[in-house]
């Protein structure tokens, strides 16, 4: 059995992202079909792109209420992470509604571009078993101009101007905004702690 299921909804990073499995010893298949999803012993759900493009090809492809109903671990990466909250301001869109809150683009302010792109520090503030208690705040990569706010489901956050949710957790779903496949050792200890979940 393959160990990760991809959704194939159009992100780009697939190659990367199957590559940073690969050197982990873990299979992986990228598809759309319900029913592996349903038999995986995991999920990834990628994105880079728009919130309403991405949610426009998860309903063309009958997943948008397959992906809550999931009960194995999923990890949603980039976009991916945005797509499991109730709705995101760009373009005013309804995502899977899988954690409450809603997402917000980085205001304007001197200095700090948008997007946010590059190396910054991960602060785990809640018990999440994708990153050990003993991390000393590892920097990852991000690419994004969209964030999530902090609240309950925040086990780790980053500063651009303000605090914002790096990393969630609800039940058996979590979200990393940054690319744990382009981020050096830290993303691939992430990845295989995220393999290990059952």
């Amino acid at each position: 059995m393959t160990d990760v299921a991809i959704i194939a909804n159009g992100g780009a990073n697939i190659a990367s992202l199957q590559f940073a499995l690969d050197r982990l010893g873990a299979s992986s298949r990228l598809t759309a079909d319900a029913g592996e999803l349903r038999r995986a012993p995991r999920i990834i759900l990628p994105g880079v792109g728009a919130a309403a493009d991405a949610m426009g090809r998860l309903a063309a492809l009958g997943l948008v209420d397959v992906i809550p109903s999931l009960t194995q671990p999923v990890l949603g990466i980039c976009l991916g992470m945005q797509l499991l909250f109730d709705a995101s301001e760009e373009g005013d869109t309804r995502c899977l509604g899988i954690l409450p809150g809603r997402v917000a683009r980085f205001p304007d302010r001197a200095g700090l571009p948008v997007p946010h792109m590059g190396w910054n520090r991960v602060r785990p503030c809640a018990p999440t078993p994708l990153l050990r208690t003993d991390d000393a705040e590892p920097y990852m990569y991000f690419v994004h101009s969209y964030a999530a706010p902090v609240g309950p489901w925040t086990v780790a956050t980053t500063d651009y101007g303000g605090e914002f949710s790096a990393l969630v957790s609800g039940r058996n779903f979590h979200g990393a905004q940054f690319h744990p496949e382009r981020s050096s050792r830290a993303g691939q200890a992430l990845l295989a702690r995220f393999l290990e979940l059952d």
